[in-house]
């Protein structure tokens, strides 16, 4: 398949900004790049798609089966150059002690060739040591690393430590990434920054595709990508979702500073559902769109837009009123501080929310759950079956009392026998703090899209 990797060591290293770079060099080039972030992470995608203009997609070894992972990317990749931006480092997996859903498993699977990259700051020699380590490990597992990236590196030291690693290693020295001014990327508790916090992020990243085209090599890294074989146009991944495109419904989408985090996969599945996705901003619209038949509330920063949200009474009472009379909703993690009764905001105060269901959204002050998990419906759940299994993440620093009753379902850690109660459910409305990933249980879509398409029936009778 065409594309490839960039990895690194360890978080911090500089993938997100390389990989931003890169893209914009390709865009500028005219190779018609895609991008794609390994993982559960969205910031990283929304830095992608601010340089791209164009949505990418989440590649993801414990959402996904190799098989079903495989398809995807062939068939979103057709007719792009992929850039592949890693998670965490190279091999880093599961439970802290596995490879499983590391960048190298997505990169095996999809047999991309990798490009490590490698914080040069304060080392010279030892860099070879580091670089023959990871070959070294990687030998007995399959062999996906082809080049390396320094970061962080004097032009002046580059040409003595390029041979020196092609020497040593046989790997291919692909350039290098001077220490940058310029570039103002800040970071908060989920990770970075969102793009649209950042001023003038737009002529920061053309000022870094100008840079990297004068220190890296990047004829050999869109040779290295290049497409290997043509393959075959491959069916839609799911049956039973595509059975059920002859239904049609309205479904809003929140989407500004305070929403933001959704799996592009999540939402070509509700549309191949037969969703016609409208957009809408919790804080600036007054109200809902019209006609709406479902709602999803999805992830990001409400807590910093406590005030913004609170007073937009409107749009508050809009939602509750929405979710009371049946409508179908889903919220996940922000979304789901948006439907309680109140919220904590960063500075300690306390603000009115939605109200749709009881308790106050509070900071805890460290990171309440962290990592992959599979959700479990322990009860009868609207959208999941008692045992049934949905994977998903959680990754949040404000939590939310709750009585142990109000549960109808357990999150598992894939590794290891920790499992905590979460989802709540009221009417229609299901919400908690697991963002979830829809294709990896498709009878949990195809619920929703019923739910939705069950309440337009009853709409559209009321009003004849």
């Amino acid at each position: 398949m065409a594309g490839f990797m960039i990895t690194a060591a360890s978080s911090g290293s500089g993938k997100t900004m390389i990989t931003c770079g890169i893209l914009e060099l390709f865009k500028r080039k005219g190779l018609n790049p895609l991008a794609c972030k390994c993982g559960p992470d969205y910031i990283d995608g929304l830095f992608h798609k601010q340089v791209l203009e164009l949505e990418g997609m989440n590649l993801d070894s414990y959402f996904e089966a190799p098989e079903e992972l495989r398809d995807k990317y062939s068939r979103l990749s057709k007719g792009h150059l992929p850039v592949v931006e890693g998670v965490m480092g190279y091999f880093d997996g599961l439970g802290g002690s596995t490879t499983r859903a590391s960048s190298w498993e997505v990169a095996h699977i999809l047999d991309l060739p990798a490009v490590l990259v490698v914080d040069a700051r304060g080392a010279s020699v030892s860099l070879a040591a580091l670089i023959k380590g990871f070959l070294e490990f990687e030998r007995s597992m399959g062999s996906q690393i082809k080049a390396v990236i320094f970061n962080r590196m004097s032009p002046m030291l580059y040409p003595r430590i390029r041979e020196l690693v092609e020497r040593e290693t046989g790997i291919r020295a692909a350039g290098f990434v001077p220490e940058l001014d310029f570039l103002k990327v800040g970071s908060r508790h989920l990770g970075l920054v969102l793009p649209e916090e950042i001023a003038g992020l737009r002529e920061q990243m053309n000022r870094l595709g100008k840079c990297l085209e004068e220190t890296i090599d990047w004829e050999f890294l869109a040779e290295l990508g290049a497409e290997k074989e043509e393959r075959d146009a491959l069916e839609e991944e799911n049956t039973e979702a595509s059975c059920t495109a002859a239904f049609s419904f309205r479904l809003g989408i929140a989407m500004d500073e305070a929403f933001c985090f959704y799996y592009q996969d999540n939402l070509r599945l509700l549309e191949r559902l037969g969703g016609e996705l409208v957009y809408f901003s919790p804080i600036h619209d007054r109200s809902l769109p019209e006609q709406l038949d479902g709602l999803i509330l999805g992830g990001g920063y409400p807590e910093l837009y406590c005030e913004a949200l609170s007073l937009n009474e409107s749009m508050r009472e809009a939602v509750k009123k929405a979710a009371e009379g049946g409508l179908p909703v889903l919220g996940e993690c922000g979304g789901y501080l948006y439907l309680l009764e109140e919220l904590e905001a960063e500075d300690g105060r306390i603000w009115p929310m939605t109200g749709v269901l009881k308790g106050k959204g509070y900071k805890k002050g460290k990171n309440s759950r962290f990592g992959y998990i599979g959700v479990e419906a322990e009860k009868d759940s609207l959208y999941l079956k008692p045992g049934e299994q949905i994977r998903g993440h959680e990754f949040h620093y404000w939590d939310c009392e709750v009585l142990e009753e109000e549960w109808v379902m357990r999150a598992k850690k894939p590794v290891g026998n920790r499992s905590w109660p979460c989802i709540r459910i009221k009417n229609q409305v299901m919400a908690g703090f697991p963002h979830l990933f829809y294709p990896s249980c498709p009878a949990f879509a195809v619920r929703f899209a019923k739910a939705c398409v069950r309440y337009k029936r009853k709409r559209d009778e009321a009003e004849e």
